[in-house]
Protein backbone atom coordinates (compact mmCIF):
# COMPACT_ATOMS: atom_id res chain seq x y z
CA UNK A 1 0.00 0.00 0.00
CA UNK A 2 1.32 3.46 -1.17
CA UNK A 3 0.68 6.86 1.02
CA UNK A 4 -0.49 8.34 -2.10
CA UNK A 5 -2.38 5.74 -2.73
CA UNK A 6 -6.43 6.20 -3.18
CA UNK A 7 -6.82 3.12 -1.37
CA UNK A 8 -4.80 4.78 1.68
CA UNK A 9 -5.66 8.00 1.38
CA UNK A 10 -9.55 7.50 1.19
CA UNK A 11 -9.94 4.47 3.46
CA UNK A 12 -6.69 3.01 4.60
CA UNK A 13 -6.03 6.37 6.39
CA UNK A 14 -9.43 8.09 7.93
CA UNK A 15 -10.41 4.55 9.08
CA UNK A 16 -7.42 3.76 11.19
CA UNK A 17 -7.45 7.77 12.42
CA UNK A 18 -10.78 7.70 13.48
CA UNK A 19 -10.43 4.27 14.93
CA UNK A 20 -7.13 5.72 17.29
CA UNK A 21 -9.27 8.79 18.27
CA UNK A 22 -11.92 7.30 19.24
CA UNK A 23 -10.63 4.43 21.25
CA UNK A 24 -9.10 4.33 24.77
CA UNK A 25 -5.61 4.83 25.29
CA UNK A 26 -4.66 0.90 26.68
CA UNK A 27 -6.26 -0.40 23.11
CA UNK A 28 -4.23 2.26 20.67
CA UNK A 29 -1.45 0.16 20.58
CA UNK A 30 -3.33 -2.65 19.69
CA UNK A 31 -5.46 -1.17 17.15
CA UNK A 32 -1.89 0.74 15.58
CA UNK A 33 -0.55 -2.64 15.73
CA UNK A 34 -2.97 -4.59 13.44
CA UNK A 35 -2.96 -1.63 10.93
CA UNK A 36 0.87 -2.09 10.14
CA UNK A 37 0.40 -5.70 9.42
CA UNK A 38 -2.59 -4.88 7.22
CA UNK A 39 -0.49 -2.07 5.53
CA UNK A 40 2.31 -4.73 5.18
CA UNK A 41 0.43 -7.79 4.33
CA UNK A 42 -1.04 -5.37 1.91
CA UNK A 43 2.13 -4.80 -0.21
CA UNK A 44 4.46 -7.39 0.93
CA UNK A 45 1.87 -10.48 0.84
CA UNK A 46 3.73 -13.65 1.48
CA UNK A 47 6.83 -12.14 2.22
CA UNK A 48 4.99 -11.10 5.58
CA UNK A 49 7.30 -13.60 6.66
CA UNK A 50 10.61 -11.45 6.38
CA UNK A 51 9.70 -8.94 8.60
CA UNK A 52 8.08 -11.53 11.68
CA UNK A 53 11.55 -13.15 11.02
CA UNK A 54 13.81 -10.11 11.42
CA UNK A 55 11.24 -8.97 14.43
CA UNK A 56 11.38 -12.15 15.68
CA UNK A 57 15.12 -12.33 15.87
CA UNK A 58 15.69 -9.25 17.35
CA UNK A 59 13.07 -9.60 19.70
CA UNK A 60 14.29 -12.78 21.54
CA UNK A 61 17.87 -11.54 20.58
CA UNK A 62 17.69 -8.58 22.20
CA UNK A 63 16.16 -10.14 25.28
CA UNK A 64 18.94 -12.50 25.78
CA UNK A 65 21.45 -10.07 25.66
CA UNK A 66 19.92 -7.98 28.08
CA UNK A 67 20.52 -11.11 30.60
CA UNK A 68 24.18 -11.65 29.85
CA UNK A 69 26.85 -9.88 30.67
CA UNK A 70 29.21 -12.10 28.87
CA UNK A 71 27.23 -13.03 25.79
CA UNK A 72 29.91 -15.18 23.99
CA UNK A 73 28.49 -16.16 20.51
CA UNK A 74 25.21 -15.08 21.20
CA UNK A 75 25.69 -11.19 19.46
CA UNK A 76 26.78 -12.68 16.48
CA UNK A 77 24.40 -15.06 16.38
CA UNK A 78 21.90 -12.71 16.84
CA UNK A 79 23.03 -10.10 14.16
CA UNK A 80 23.52 -12.89 11.68
CA UNK A 81 20.00 -14.13 12.36
CA UNK A 82 18.70 -10.85 12.01
CA UNK A 83 21.02 -10.42 8.41
CA UNK A 84 20.11 -13.29 7.04
CA UNK A 85 16.95 -12.25 4.58
CA UNK A 86 18.56 -8.93 3.89
CA UNK A 87 21.64 -10.74 2.61
CA UNK A 88 19.53 -13.71 1.04
CA UNK A 89 17.35 -11.64 -1.32
CA UNK A 90 19.17 -8.35 -1.70
CA UNK A 91 23.35 -9.49 -2.84
CA UNK A 92 22.93 -13.21 -2.73
CA UNK A 93 22.69 -13.12 -6.76
CA UNK A 94 25.34 -10.16 -7.04
CA UNK A 95 27.58 -11.77 -5.54
CA UNK A 96 26.91 -14.96 -6.66
CA UNK A 97 27.69 -13.41 -10.25
CA UNK A 98 31.04 -11.80 -9.25
CA UNK A 99 32.34 -14.92 -7.70
CA UNK A 100 31.49 -16.59 -11.27
CA UNK A 101 33.65 -13.94 -12.87
CA UNK A 102 36.67 -14.50 -10.68
CA UNK A 103 36.48 -18.63 -11.15
CA UNK A 104 35.72 -18.29 -14.63
CA UNK A 105 38.95 -16.38 -14.86
CA UNK A 106 40.53 -19.97 -13.86
CA UNK A 107 38.74 -21.53 -16.21
CA UNK A 108 35.39 -22.38 -14.01
CA UNK A 109 31.98 -22.26 -15.05
CA UNK A 110 28.92 -22.02 -12.86
CA UNK A 111 25.02 -21.27 -13.01
CA UNK A 112 24.57 -18.08 -11.51
CA UNK A 113 21.79 -17.31 -8.74
CA UNK A 114 18.27 -15.74 -10.72
CA UNK A 115 17.80 -12.68 -8.52
CA UNK A 116 14.99 -12.41 -6.26
CA UNK A 117 12.36 -9.56 -5.86
CA UNK A 118 12.73 -7.51 -2.65
CA UNK A 119 10.48 -7.38 0.02
CA UNK A 120 9.45 -4.02 0.32
CA UNK A 121 11.59 -1.83 2.79
CA UNK A 122 13.61 -5.04 4.11
CA UNK A 123 17.01 -3.00 4.34
CA UNK A 124 14.94 -0.25 6.51
CA UNK A 125 13.18 -2.11 9.00
CA UNK A 126 16.50 -4.58 9.57
CA UNK A 127 19.03 -1.42 10.13
CA UNK A 128 16.42 -0.66 12.13
CA UNK A 129 16.06 -3.95 14.22
CA UNK A 130 20.14 -3.78 14.00
CA UNK A 131 20.52 -0.31 15.52
CA UNK A 132 17.81 -1.66 18.61
CA UNK A 133 20.01 -4.87 19.32
CA UNK A 134 23.32 -3.20 18.76
CA UNK A 135 22.27 -0.49 21.26
CA UNK A 136 20.97 -2.87 23.74
CA UNK A 137 24.46 -5.00 23.66
CA UNK A 138 25.86 -1.38 24.27
CA UNK A 139 23.64 -0.83 27.89
CA UNK A 140 22.27 2.29 26.06
CA UNK A 141 18.97 0.48 25.91
CA UNK A 142 16.60 -2.04 27.57
CA UNK A 143 15.28 -4.86 25.51
CA UNK A 144 11.83 -4.58 25.17
CA UNK A 145 9.31 -6.90 27.57
CA UNK A 146 6.72 -7.86 25.06
CA UNK A 147 6.95 -8.94 21.44
CA UNK A 148 3.97 -6.98 20.69
CA UNK A 149 5.48 -3.53 21.80
CA UNK A 150 8.74 -4.89 19.94
CA UNK A 151 6.61 -5.58 16.91
CA UNK A 152 4.63 -2.33 16.79
CA UNK A 153 8.22 -0.32 17.38
CA UNK A 154 9.34 -2.32 13.89
CA UNK A 155 6.42 -2.34 11.93
CA UNK A 156 5.47 0.78 12.49
CA UNK A 157 3.24 1.71 9.20
CA UNK A 158 4.12 5.16 9.11
CA UNK A 159 7.98 4.34 8.73
CA UNK A 160 8.33 0.65 8.32
CA UNK A 161 8.53 0.87 4.07
CA UNK A 162 11.04 3.75 3.62
CA UNK A 163 12.08 5.53 7.14
CA UNK A 164 12.84 7.57 8.78
CA UNK A 165 15.23 5.17 10.63
CA UNK A 166 13.82 5.57 14.23
CA UNK A 167 16.09 4.32 17.43
CA UNK A 168 14.22 2.64 19.80
CA UNK A 169 15.64 5.91 22.10
CA UNK A 170 13.67 8.38 20.30
CA UNK A 171 10.49 6.56 20.34
CA UNK A 172 10.74 4.19 23.96
CA UNK A 173 8.35 6.42 26.25
CA UNK A 174 5.85 7.30 23.31
CA UNK A 175 5.52 3.16 22.73
CA UNK A 176 4.28 3.54 26.14
CA UNK A 177 2.51 6.68 26.74
CA UNK A 178 1.77 9.16 24.19
CA UNK A 179 -1.46 11.26 23.45
CA UNK A 180 -3.55 12.11 20.20
CA UNK A 181 -4.47 15.79 20.34
CA UNK A 182 -6.08 18.06 17.65
CA UNK A 183 -2.97 20.43 17.86
CA UNK A 184 -0.77 16.65 17.07
CA UNK A 185 -3.77 16.28 14.74
CA UNK A 186 -3.41 19.44 12.46
CA UNK A 187 0.42 19.92 12.37
CA UNK A 188 0.61 16.10 11.05
CA UNK A 189 -2.21 16.41 8.44
CA UNK A 190 -0.27 19.62 7.25
CA UNK A 191 3.01 17.88 7.43
CA UNK A 192 1.38 14.88 5.51
CA UNK A 193 -0.09 17.35 3.07
CA UNK A 194 3.56 18.83 1.81
CA UNK A 195 4.83 15.69 1.74
CA UNK A 196 2.10 14.69 -0.92
CA UNK A 197 2.19 17.66 -2.76
CA UNK A 198 5.87 17.01 -3.03
CA UNK A 199 5.45 13.80 -4.22
CA UNK A 200 2.48 13.90 -6.60
CA UNK A 201 2.69 17.19 -7.54
CA UNK A 202 6.38 18.05 -7.97
CA UNK A 203 8.67 14.77 -8.22
CA UNK A 204 5.34 12.67 -10.37
CA UNK A 205 5.22 15.85 -12.66
CA UNK A 206 8.98 15.52 -13.53
CA UNK A 207 9.75 11.58 -13.38
CA UNK A 208 8.69 11.64 -17.53
CA UNK A 209 11.24 14.03 -18.14
CA UNK A 210 14.04 12.20 -16.40
CA UNK A 211 12.90 8.49 -17.80
CA UNK A 212 13.16 9.91 -21.51
CA UNK A 213 16.79 11.18 -21.29
CA UNK A 214 18.13 8.35 -19.58
CA UNK A 215 16.04 5.90 -22.17
CA UNK A 216 17.64 7.82 -24.71
CA UNK A 217 20.32 6.33 -26.31
CA UNK A 218 22.62 7.51 -29.43
CA UNK A 219 22.41 10.59 -29.98
CA UNK A 220 21.28 12.62 -26.64
CA UNK A 221 22.56 16.41 -26.86
CA UNK A 222 24.23 17.78 -24.20
CA UNK A 223 21.69 20.00 -22.99
CA UNK A 224 19.24 16.78 -23.28
CA UNK A 225 21.19 15.72 -21.03
CA UNK A 226 21.69 18.50 -18.43
CA UNK A 227 17.35 19.01 -18.18
CA UNK A 228 16.92 14.97 -17.24
CA UNK A 229 19.80 15.42 -15.35
CA UNK A 230 18.16 18.09 -13.57
CA UNK A 231 14.75 16.70 -13.46
CA UNK A 232 16.12 13.64 -11.87
CA UNK A 233 17.87 15.91 -9.70
CA UNK A 234 14.68 17.13 -8.75
CA UNK A 235 12.70 13.89 -8.49
CA UNK A 236 14.68 12.25 -6.09
CA UNK A 237 14.73 14.57 -3.41
CA UNK A 238 10.66 15.73 -3.90
CA UNK A 239 10.06 11.95 -4.00
CA UNK A 240 11.99 10.59 -0.84
CA UNK A 241 11.56 14.24 1.17
CA UNK A 242 7.90 13.60 0.26
CA UNK A 243 7.63 10.12 1.81
CA UNK A 244 9.46 11.64 4.88
CA UNK A 245 7.48 14.53 5.00
CA UNK A 246 4.28 11.96 5.29
CA UNK A 247 5.42 9.68 7.14
CA UNK A 248 6.65 11.69 10.02
CA UNK A 249 3.54 13.95 9.60
CA UNK A 250 1.66 10.79 10.25
CA UNK A 251 3.76 9.82 13.25
CA UNK A 252 2.65 13.14 14.59
CA UNK A 253 -0.59 12.36 13.96
CA UNK A 254 -0.38 8.75 16.08
CA UNK A 255 1.80 10.77 18.69
CA UNK A 256 4.95 10.21 17.95
CA UNK A 257 7.78 12.11 17.57
CA UNK A 258 10.02 10.89 14.12
CA UNK A 259 13.58 12.43 13.23
CA UNK A 260 14.06 14.51 10.28
CA UNK A 261 15.43 12.67 7.80
CA UNK A 262 16.43 16.06 5.01
CA UNK A 263 17.65 19.72 5.75
CA UNK A 264 17.17 20.94 2.11
CA UNK A 265 20.68 18.95 1.27
CA UNK A 266 21.22 21.16 -1.97
CA UNK A 267 21.86 23.91 -0.25
CA UNK A 268 25.24 22.36 0.62
CA UNK A 269 28.85 23.83 0.77
CA UNK A 270 30.30 20.38 0.70
CA UNK A 271 29.90 16.34 0.41
CA UNK A 272 30.47 16.45 4.30
CA UNK A 273 27.17 19.16 4.88
CA UNK A 274 25.71 17.16 2.22
CA UNK A 275 25.59 13.83 4.32
CA UNK A 276 24.53 15.20 7.39
CA UNK A 277 21.05 16.81 4.83
CA UNK A 278 20.61 13.95 3.29
CA UNK A 279 19.35 10.84 4.62
CA UNK A 280 20.17 12.25 8.03
CA UNK A 281 18.69 8.90 9.67
CA UNK A 282 20.75 6.52 7.74
CA UNK A 283 24.16 8.37 7.25
CA UNK A 284 23.76 8.75 11.18
CA UNK A 285 23.32 5.15 11.35
CA UNK A 286 26.24 4.58 9.84
CA UNK A 287 28.15 6.89 12.22
CA UNK A 288 27.24 5.58 15.36
CA UNK A 289 27.49 2.11 14.22
CA UNK A 290 30.38 1.87 11.56
CA UNK A 291 31.94 4.53 11.50
CA UNK A 292 32.95 6.05 15.12
CA UNK A 293 32.95 2.11 16.33
CA UNK A 294 36.28 1.80 13.39
CA UNK A 295 37.53 4.43 15.09
CA UNK A 296 36.04 7.35 13.42
CA UNK A 297 38.77 10.34 12.80
CA UNK A 298 40.78 8.93 16.28
CA UNK A 299 43.39 7.28 14.96
CA UNK A 300 45.29 9.40 12.11
CA UNK A 301 44.52 10.80 8.62
CA UNK A 302 45.15 6.65 7.63
CA UNK A 303 42.49 5.30 9.24
CA UNK A 304 40.16 7.83 9.31
CA UNK A 305 40.50 7.56 5.20
CA UNK A 306 40.14 3.90 5.32
CA UNK A 307 36.91 4.52 7.62
CA UNK A 308 35.30 6.64 5.25
CA UNK A 309 36.13 4.93 2.92
CA UNK A 310 34.13 1.18 4.47
CA UNK A 311 31.12 3.67 5.38
CA UNK A 312 30.52 4.66 2.03
CA UNK A 313 31.26 0.86 0.49
CA UNK A 314 28.52 0.07 2.89
CA UNK A 315 26.36 2.87 1.94
CA UNK A 316 26.41 1.85 -1.61
CA UNK A 317 25.48 -1.47 -0.48
CA UNK A 318 22.82 -0.85 1.43
CA UNK A 319 21.38 1.00 -1.69
CA UNK A 320 21.83 -1.97 -4.30
CA UNK A 321 23.68 -4.77 -5.48
CA UNK A 322 25.45 -3.60 -8.41
CA UNK A 323 28.54 -1.83 -9.75
CA UNK A 324 26.28 1.48 -10.33
CA UNK A 325 25.89 2.27 -6.48
CA UNK A 326 29.32 0.86 -5.79
CA UNK A 327 30.62 3.77 -8.29
CA UNK A 328 27.84 6.24 -6.72
CA UNK A 329 29.34 5.86 -3.19
CA UNK A 330 32.42 5.99 -4.18
CA UNK A 331 32.32 9.19 -6.01
CA UNK A 332 30.98 10.31 -2.65
CA UNK A 333 33.57 8.40 -0.42
CA UNK A 334 36.44 9.76 -2.50
CA UNK A 335 35.27 13.45 -2.56
CA UNK A 336 34.88 13.09 1.30
CA UNK A 337 38.66 12.09 1.47
CA UNK A 338 39.70 14.69 -0.83
CA UNK A 339 38.20 17.40 1.99
CA UNK A 340 39.87 16.02 4.56
CA UNK A 341 42.59 16.35 3.18
CA UNK A 342 42.16 20.14 1.30
CA UNK A 343 39.96 21.44 4.02
CA UNK A 344 37.17 21.97 1.56
CA UNK A 345 34.75 20.47 4.12
CA UNK A 346 35.36 22.70 6.78
CA UNK A 347 36.39 26.19 4.92
CA UNK A 348 34.04 29.48 4.74
CA UNK A 349 35.64 30.64 1.55
CA UNK A 350 33.48 31.39 -1.27
CA UNK A 351 30.15 30.17 -0.17
CA UNK A 352 28.42 30.19 -3.58
CA UNK A 353 30.86 28.52 -5.75
CA UNK A 354 31.62 25.68 -3.35
CA UNK A 355 27.85 25.12 -3.13
CA UNK A 356 27.68 25.13 -6.94
CA UNK A 357 30.36 22.53 -7.06
CA UNK A 358 29.07 20.26 -4.16
CA UNK A 359 25.48 20.45 -6.11
CA UNK A 360 27.58 19.43 -9.33
CA UNK A 361 29.05 16.47 -7.89
CA UNK A 362 26.27 15.33 -6.73
CA UNK A 363 24.00 15.86 -9.43
CA UNK A 364 26.75 13.75 -11.62
CA UNK A 365 27.35 11.17 -9.22
CA UNK A 366 22.98 10.61 -9.23
CA UNK A 367 23.44 9.67 -13.09
CA UNK A 368 25.10 6.73 -11.73
CA UNK A 369 22.77 6.05 -9.48
CA UNK A 370 20.29 6.33 -11.76
CA UNK A 371 21.62 4.19 -14.70
CA UNK A 372 20.44 0.37 -14.96
CA UNK A 373 24.42 -0.18 -15.84
CA UNK A 374 28.05 0.86 -16.02
CA UNK A 375 28.03 1.71 -19.68
CA UNK A 376 24.81 3.36 -19.76
CA UNK A 377 25.92 5.43 -16.87
CA UNK A 378 29.51 6.23 -18.18
CA UNK A 379 27.45 7.22 -22.29
CA UNK A 380 25.50 9.48 -20.08
CA UNK A 381 28.66 11.02 -18.16
CA UNK A 382 30.04 11.20 -21.54
CA UNK A 383 26.69 13.42 -23.00
CA UNK A 384 27.14 16.10 -20.45
CA UNK A 385 30.29 17.28 -21.16
CA UNK A 386 30.12 16.36 -25.06
CA UNK A 387 29.63 19.91 -26.31
CA UNK A 388 27.38 18.48 -28.54
CA UNK A 389 24.85 20.77 -30.13
CA UNK A 390 21.62 20.44 -31.83
CA UNK A 391 18.24 20.14 -30.53
CA UNK A 392 16.78 18.59 -28.04
CA UNK A 393 15.63 14.99 -28.26
CA UNK A 394 12.22 14.31 -29.23
CA UNK A 395 11.35 11.87 -26.46
CA UNK A 396 12.48 14.47 -23.87
CA UNK A 397 10.58 17.10 -25.81
CA UNK A 398 7.55 15.10 -25.82
CA UNK A 399 8.10 14.67 -22.21
CA UNK A 400 8.65 18.26 -20.98
CA UNK A 401 4.88 19.23 -21.14
CA UNK A 402 3.64 22.65 -19.92
CA UNK A 403 2.73 21.46 -16.50
CA UNK A 404 5.60 18.81 -16.09
CA UNK A 405 8.07 21.73 -16.70
CA UNK A 406 6.45 23.92 -14.94
CA UNK A 407 6.72 21.50 -11.81
CA UNK A 408 10.69 20.92 -12.80
CA UNK A 409 11.55 25.39 -12.53
CA UNK A 410 9.31 25.17 -8.98
CA UNK A 411 11.66 22.22 -7.92
CA UNK A 412 15.16 24.01 -9.34
CA UNK A 413 13.69 27.26 -7.76
CA UNK A 414 13.23 25.48 -4.39
CA UNK A 415 17.00 25.02 -3.84
CA UNK A 416 18.30 27.64 -6.17
CA UNK A 417 16.11 30.34 -3.81
CA UNK A 418 17.47 31.41 -0.22
CA UNK A 419 15.78 29.52 2.40
CA UNK A 420 13.35 32.25 3.56
CA UNK A 421 11.53 32.40 -0.42
CA UNK A 422 10.54 28.71 0.36
CA UNK A 423 7.44 27.85 1.53
CA UNK A 424 8.73 24.03 3.51
CA UNK A 425 11.13 25.77 6.18
CA UNK A 426 7.73 28.16 7.14
CA UNK A 427 5.67 25.31 6.77
CA UNK A 428 7.01 23.09 9.49
CA UNK A 429 8.23 25.90 11.74
CA UNK A 430 8.10 24.74 15.16
CA UNK A 431 7.79 26.30 18.36
CA UNK A 432 9.49 25.13 21.66
CA UNK A 433 7.33 22.79 22.43
CA UNK A 434 7.78 20.86 18.93
CA UNK A 435 4.37 21.99 17.45
CA UNK A 436 3.31 24.55 14.78
CA UNK A 437 4.26 27.75 14.63
CA UNK A 438 1.21 29.99 15.61
CA UNK A 439 2.12 33.10 14.14
CA UNK A 440 0.07 34.41 11.41
CA UNK A 441 2.21 33.64 8.14
CA UNK A 442 2.70 29.59 9.30
CA UNK A 443 -0.77 29.37 10.03
CA UNK A 444 -1.96 30.65 6.87
CA UNK A 445 0.27 28.85 4.89
CA UNK A 446 -0.60 25.68 6.42
CA UNK A 447 -4.28 26.51 5.67
CA UNK A 448 -3.47 27.43 1.87
CA UNK A 449 -1.52 23.60 1.73
CA UNK A 450 -4.55 21.91 3.13
CA UNK A 451 -7.21 23.25 1.38
CA UNK A 452 -5.10 23.88 -1.92
CA UNK A 453 -2.22 21.75 -2.55
CA UNK A 454 -4.76 18.08 -1.02
CA UNK A 455 -7.62 19.16 -3.08
CA UNK A 456 -4.82 19.51 -6.18
CA UNK A 457 -2.79 16.18 -5.67
CA UNK A 458 -5.93 13.78 -4.74
CA UNK A 459 -7.02 15.33 -8.59
CA UNK A 460 -3.68 14.29 -10.25
CA UNK A 461 -3.76 10.68 -8.59
CA UNK A 462 -7.38 10.23 -9.80
CA UNK A 463 -6.92 11.55 -13.24
CA UNK A 464 -3.10 10.32 -13.61
CA UNK A 465 -3.23 7.27 -11.32
CA UNK A 466 -0.04 6.86 -8.47
CA UNK A 467 3.40 5.49 -9.01
CA UNK A 468 5.33 3.64 -6.21
CA UNK A 469 8.10 6.04 -4.33
CA UNK A 470 11.69 5.50 -5.51
CA UNK A 471 13.16 4.35 -2.35
CA UNK A 472 10.67 1.82 -2.20
CA UNK A 473 13.18 -0.37 -4.40
CA UNK A 474 15.96 -0.61 -0.85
Amino acid sequence: MVFSSPIFLTVFLPVVLVAMVLSPQKLRNTLLLIASVIFYYWGAALDTWVLLWVVGASFVGARLLGKNSSPGALFPITIAAILVPLLWFKYAAFFSDVGLDVLSVFGVDGSPLDSRVLPVGISFFTFQALSYVLDVRRGVAEPLDRPDRHLLYIALFPQLIAGPIVRYAEIREQLYDRVITSDRLAVGATRFAHGLAKKVMVADSVAPIADAAFATGDGRTMVAAWIGLLAYTVQIYFDFSGYSDMAIGLGTMFGFTFPENFARPYSSTSITEFWRRWHITLSSWFRDYVYIPLGGSRDGNAKTYRNLATVFFLTALWHGAAWTFLVWGGIHGLWLIVERVTGLGTTEQFPRLRRLLTLGIVMVAWVFFRALTLGDATSYVGDLFSFSGGAINPQIITAMTAPNTLMLLVGVLSFALPKTWVAGPKLNELDVNGLASTAAKPQVLRLTYLLVAVPLSMALIFANGFSPFLYFQF
